[in-house]
């Protein structure tokens, strides 16, 4: 057992969970294989604590680092500030500068408040939208975070969720009374959330501009006309699409303009930092409620999102990353039409995933994980490219994932694959741990 998985087995005895993210546990990877911790990161390579070096061809910090781990400008630049001080009585500039430049790269919005966490940005989001709207109803679509507004719309049904990335939450802890104020709605059924608005009093209306696919033409023109005309407050959750396909939220390719936007994830590249950006008509009501917290105000994380800005804006990093990721996610078709397996990709390009078409589609996937790990990788299926993933690093990895190919091909042909497997197959969704 290496040294990551006992540390993973402490972990769990004193950590509910074993640790503070469900997508970093080792069960959602390799249970009982997975090396679970880093000693240090760097490009797009991690070291586990036993000293071993693997290239990160997998979530590469569930998407936080599109320059890639430890960027020597973004890092000197949080030395600086660590130098200088990163809490004081007074506030820190960079918050304004920051807003400045986020308003600028945004010319429907006119302010912006900060948070250091996609969840409590949603939040943030869903109680300024909530007061400006009047209402308290929300429609959604797509994964907003872990907050008790969210997990509400298991309340009536626990199934709710489950087209919403994460199958089996519970709303354990969530109050009864919540029950009935948001209501989910499918990624380009426009029929279906126009009768949650003529059905309920729907006051915001809240969504991811995209997640696995794109939006059906005029779909997201349809979802701001309903907004607007219904006086309906229109929220675009950006945490993750946000800096990968534009300099800024992906509505800017789509020519779409909400009412809030929320920004996070690749914004200060590995360092905390998200934005709720919105326009000021709607944003002022974040003054008619209660919105405060202490570590909202640090400096680390602003100051890093500022130079991330800039080193995106020189490097057009936005582009880089999408082109990596469409070429990878051609690469593991091109592939599985090599072998004659049924795949299928999504995603946007800088987050490409793909999954077999077969029943035995999380046994490949923990294959080709435990495999890929002992030739030095950490991969499974899917990839938040970085710049740093060079052409040399992408074709490596498809030599490593060729073989492994050729073997779910042989085991679609009769061969077990489960006496392959040197542990547990790997969870999906949501399961309680023990």
């Amino acid at each position: 057992m290496s040294t990551g998985q006992k540390l993973w087995k402490r972990a769990k005895e004193i950590i509910p969970g074993g640790n503070m993210l469900l997508s970093k546990r080792a069960e959602m990877f390799l249970p009982e294989q997975w090396p679970a911790y880093f000693s240090k990161a760097k490009g797009c390579k991690v070291w586990d604590l036993d000293g071993r070096e693997y290239i990160d061809m997998s979530i590469m910090g569930i998407g936080t680092n599109t320059l890639g781990y430890g960027h020597p400008e973004v890092d000197e630049a949080v030395r600086k500030t660590i130098n200088s001080g990163n809490m004081s009585t007074l506030n820190c500039p960079e918050e304004v500068y920051l807003a400045e430049k986020l308003v600028e790269l945004h010319p429907w919005a006119d302010m912006v408040r900060f948070a250091r966490t996609g969840g409590e940005a949603n939040s943030i989001a869903v109680r300024i939208a909530r007061a400006a709207s009047g209402k308290e109803k929300v429609a959604f679509c797509g994964y907003h975070g872990w907050h008790d507004w969210y997990l509400a719309a298991n309340l009536g049904d626990d199934k709710n969720l489950a087209g919403h990335l994460l199958p089996g939450l519970e709303p354990k802890g969530v109050p009864e009374s919540l029950k009935d104020t948001v209501y989910p709605f499918k990624y380009n059924n426009y029929e279906e959330l126009e009768s949650l608005v003529n059905n309920h009093d729907i006051g915001v209306i809240k969504m991811e501009v995209s997640r696995n696919h794109g939006p059906d033409i005029g779909y997201l023109e349809k979802v701001r006309a309903l907004a607007t005309d219904r006086n309906i407050v229109l929220v675009f959750d950006e945490c993750t699409s946000g800096f990968r396909q534009s300099f800024g939220g992906l509505h800017l390719t789509y020519g779409v303009e909400p009412d809030i936007a929320i920004l996070g994830k690749a914004l200060g590249n590995g360092y905390a930092i998200t934005a709720i950006i919105g326009r000021r008509e709607v944003m002022e009501a974040a003054q008619t409620s209660f919105i405060s917290s202490t570590f909202w105000t640090e400096r680390i994380g602003p100051t890093a999102a500022l130079k991330t800005l800039e080193i995106m804006e020189r490097d057009r990093s936005w582009e880089i990353i999408t082109e990596i990721g469409g070429q990878v996610a051609k690469r593991w078709k091109l592939l599985a039409d090599d072998f004659d397996l049924k795949l299928t990709t999504n995603g946007l390009a800088a987050i490409s995933s793909f999954g077999f078409e077969s029943r035995n589609a999380l046994e490949y996937k923990t294959l080709i994980t435990q495999e890929m790990l002992k030739k030095g990788y950490l991969a499974s299926n899917v990839l938040f490219a970085s710049t740093q993933h060079s052409e040399d690093i992408v074709n490596g990895y498809f030599d490593a994932l060729n073989p492994i190919f050729k073997i779910i091909q042989q085991c679609e042909s009769g061969m077990d694959v489960n006496s392959l497997l040197d542990g547990p197959v790997c969870h999906a969704g949501f399961k309680r741990l023990n």
